[in-house]
């Protein structure tokens, strides 16, 4: 009966530390992962922003406007500088401009 008792303990403990041990590999393989998630859809944000800025600059104006500036100035578009590099390629006035956005760190 004595045997018994520790085997069960045994069993327990054994798969304690086999859950212990999921649990770390969880916990440092998804470490990094929320900040990276949250630079990714600030960027897809800022994107997103941008892109909808141009639209209605064309649809006020007839055009799409030249620069980023421009939208910042006429129509209140703010960016993060600070983190996010923000690339505005303006083809022609009546084609939308291409974005890029990437994050700086």
């Amino acid at each position: 009966m004595y045997s018994d008792v520790q085997n069960g303990k045994r069993s327990r403990l054994i798969w304690l530390g086999f859950l212990l041990a999921i649990l770390l590999l969880l916990f440092f393989a998804l470490r990094g992962k929320p900040g990276r998630d949250l630079s990714e859809e600030s960027a897809a944000a800022i994107q997103a922003a941008v892109q909808r800025s141009a639209r209605q600059c064309y649809v006020v104006e007839g055009v799409y406007p030249p620069n980023l500036e421009y939208l910042e100035e006429n129509y209140g578009l703010q960016i993060n500088t600070e983190d996010f590099y923000v690339s505005y390629e303006a083809f022609a006035s009546n084609l939308p401009p291409n974005v890029r956005v990437t994050s700086k760190g």
